[in-house]
């Protein structure tokens, strides 16, 4: 059988092409099978396939432009991978977990892809948290396009495309609708491929979408172009993602693909779809499985013949033998590595770069002035930052501007600012939490430097996933490839009469069991001044907890510091010096200790107060001194006891300062309850000054 010219016979793709998509199908299935092997050898830890996924995914990937182009994967991505450059060896150097591996070092499952050199941004496993990112991401390149002086550093392209992809069952994520929210409304060249093989794990769709069919339910979306593909046709799904493509440069807004595929192998090693899969049905989806149908329409239609498909068989197989070898023999990660890459390697917010002397000018300032103050320093001093949050801008509608006087936040914190810097530079999110620090991440992947807000601690929990499982830990399990450095500005604390249970609540406990993470908590607005500028330039996320109590607190004012005032990340204060006990403390109660101490000091007993202004990292020496001086030590915060920050303070104390002790460590925190918002329950809840005054004097004459 003769065969055709390798001319463009098939939407643009020649003989070649048509052949080269079987041979990348092929070796993504046969990659997934070489490593079922593997762990069924106990020679791997863990296999997730994407089986089934690939004629989709190899249209996506020769469709889209590697390198030039963004790309928020998941773990059914083999094909796209291979499409956008990742070996077969980089492939098993991740399931075998060597030193080498491209995507994590080491670090992350196998199928967590992350190629720096393809702008492939490192993947985790919680479905659902890269949507939001991806969004960012898009939102990232339409701002670097718009500043001068980086243009230079940080690629972007002005019709790059962001990808992101997921199955069917991540839609009923929260994130998903959020993500869909706001592309739609921005319209951002954002390709959402939805690769459908109707299981979230053994759930059926019907289960999980309405009418089971996603596309159909976005399909109302204004802004949103909705498409649908038999994802097991190559060519099909190469000419819906060239057509999407072009709308995406276009500027036309984002796109959904609903991509019908199947799953002809379990969700992952862990699970046996036989168990919840009639025979019937799998039956049905092997008469579907491109690997096997394909070949036999490039035979069919004189595109390749037998003895061809045959050789290109043998040599994937031949290809993956000798990556195999080369994986198996491959070093492993040194567990010395542990640190690398928690942290910037290169900006050191605990160095002396960030220790410079205040020049104070003016009168005494609010602590909400001085933020204030700071983030006009910054922002001028680096068109990179982005603000933005739940009603941190003036107006959203600037036309408003001429008649009325502006938000900026509801304690007025970012008042002014978009009227300053314009509202592409401070913007209002909507009103979803997980929405604000998802993109925050994506936009700083790309460069951006967010400075966003958490209206109040209290409803920063929808974010928790974005916090705890992305923020934190994009730097490390990238192994430095990608990080996030940005700014998470809360409003925290009670002692509000009438803060009650959702207006009250402490928890700065919680974000210090995240590596990868800074948590500054300033007790007054000079310190609150020169953190908040470390925090913006230093090249880490930061947690930065601002207490409502003090925001217009007389006793926390100060003068404003200078444009280049920072205080150093881990560098205790000594708020009043003392040499009988000493109080340990941060936040809203560093005052309350110093009214005690005061106080106490006409009883002829001396305390120190020690305020932490950061918890991650913490200043253990400052702790070593104040216990080595005085013997005693009460540990003070306002949050709740059990499980409080206060805890690990004490811990310390007691495993490396227990001799120079004359006293037991003693702690005061909250009553383990929420805050109530009658007065008297607040009170009762809350460390108040006579408690504390009790303790000190207790611990006096131990």
């Amino acid at each position: 059988m003769a065969l055709r010219a390798d001319t463009a016979t098939f939407y643009g793709l020649n003989r070649s092409d048509l052949v080269d998509i079987y041979r990348l199908m092929l070796l993504s299935r046969r990659m997934d099978d070489e490593e079922i092997k593997l762990k069924k050898q106990n020679l791997t830890y863990f296999q997730i396939s994407g089986a089934g996924h690939e004629a989709i995914l190899v249209a996506a990937g020769k469709a889209l432009r590697s390198g030039y182009d963004w790309f928020y994967p998941y773990y059914r991505d083999r094909a796209l991978m291979l499409c956008l450059g990742m070996t077969p060896l980089e492939m098993l150097y991740e399931a075998v977990a060597a030193k080498d591996d491209p995507n994590s070092g080491g670090r992350q499952m196998p199928c967590h892809w992350g190629l720096k050199r393809a702008n492939v941004v490192s993947q985790s496993s919680p479905t659902g948290t890269q949507f939001l990112q991806a969004v960012g991401c898009a939102e990232g390149g339409r701002l670097l396009a718009l500043i001068k002086e980086v243009k230079e550093a940080r690629p972007f392209q002005k019709d790059e495309i962001v990808y992101v992809s997921a199955g069917d069952g991540t839609t009923s994520e929260g994130e998903f609708w959020e993500a869909i929210n706001t592309a739609a409304t921005a319209q951002l060249p954002v390709l959402f491929l939805i690769t459908d093989n109707q299981y979230a794990i053994s759930v059926p769709v019907e289960a999980q979408t309405p009418g089971g069919d996603i596309g159909r339910c976005m399909s109302g979306v204004p802004g949103l172009r909705v498409m649908r593909v038999d994802g097991t046709d190559p060519l099909e799904s190469f000419k819906a993602v060239v057509e999407a493509s072009h709308h995406l440069r276009a500027g036309r807004g984002p796109v959904l693909l609903h991509a019908m595929v199947i799953r002809p192998y379990g969700h992952s090693m862990s699970d046996d779809e036989v168990s919840y899969k009639p025979p019937q049905e799998r039956e049905a989806e092997a008469k579907r499985d491109p690997v096997l149908t394909y070949p036999e329409f490039l035979v069919r239609e004189g595109l390749a013949t037998r003895e061809q498909i045959e050789q290109i068989r043998k040599d994937v197989e031949a290809e993956i033998a000798e990556a195999e070898a080369a994986a198996l023999a491959a070093q492993k990660p040194d567990p010395a590595t542990i640190y690398d890459n928690l942290y910037s390697p290169t900006v050191d917010p605990a160095g002396t770069a960030f220790d410079t002397e205040p020049r104070f000018e003016g009168q005494p300032e609010t602590m909400v002035t001085l933020i204030n103050r700071c983030l006009k320093d910054e922002m001028a001093r680096d068109e990179r930052i982005v603000l933005f949050g739940e009603d941190v801008a003036d107006a959203t509608r600037e036309q408003a501007l001429n008649t009325v006087p502006g938000k900026g936040g509801v304690f007025k914190v970012t008042y002014g600012l978009q009227k300053q810097f314009g509202k592409r530079r401070v913007f209002n999110s909507p009103l979803a939490e997980a929405n604000i620090v998802g993109r925050a991440i994506g936009m700083a992947t790309r460069g951006i430097k967010p400075v966003v807000e958490i209206q109040f601690f209290d409803y920063i929990w929808p974010a928790m996933m974005q916090i705890r499982n992305e923020l934190t830990m994009l730097r490390w399990r990238a192994n430095g490839d990608f990080s996030c450095p940005l700014v998470v500005r809360v409003a925290i604390g009670g002692y509000l009469q009438g803060g009650s249970i959702y207006h009250s609540q402490s928890g700065e406990s919680i974000f210090a069991h995240m590596p990868g993470l800074r948590v500054v908590f300033p007790a007054n607005a000079v310190d609150a001044n020169g953190l908040l500028r470390t925090s913006i330039r230093c090249d880490d996320p930061v947690l930065f907890l601002e207490h409502k109590h003090i925001y217009r607190q007389p006793y926390a004012k100060g003068p404003y510091p200078g444009p280049d005032f920072m205080i150093p990340f881990g560098k205790a204060r000594v708020a009043r010096e003392g040499s009988d006990v000493s109080v340990i403390t941060w936040g809203a109660t560093v005052n309350r200790a110093l009214l005690a101490a005061q106080r106490l000091e006409v009883e002829g007993i001396s305390v120190e107060v020690v305020d932490m202004r950061t918890l991650l990292p913490f200043d253990r020496e400052a702790i070593a001194r104040t216990v080595t001086k005085t013997a005693r030590a009460l540990v003070l915060h306002e949050d709740v006891l059990t499980g409080g920050f206060g805890g690990e303070i004490a811990a310390i104390i007691a495993e490396h300062h227990f001799e120079a002790l004359d006293a037991p460590v003693r702690r005061i925190g909250a009553a383990d309850t929420p805050v109530g918002y009658a007065p008297v329950l607040e009170e009762a809840i809350l460390p108040q000054v006579d408690r504390i005054t009790s303790a000190i004097r207790e611990l006096a004459r131990y």
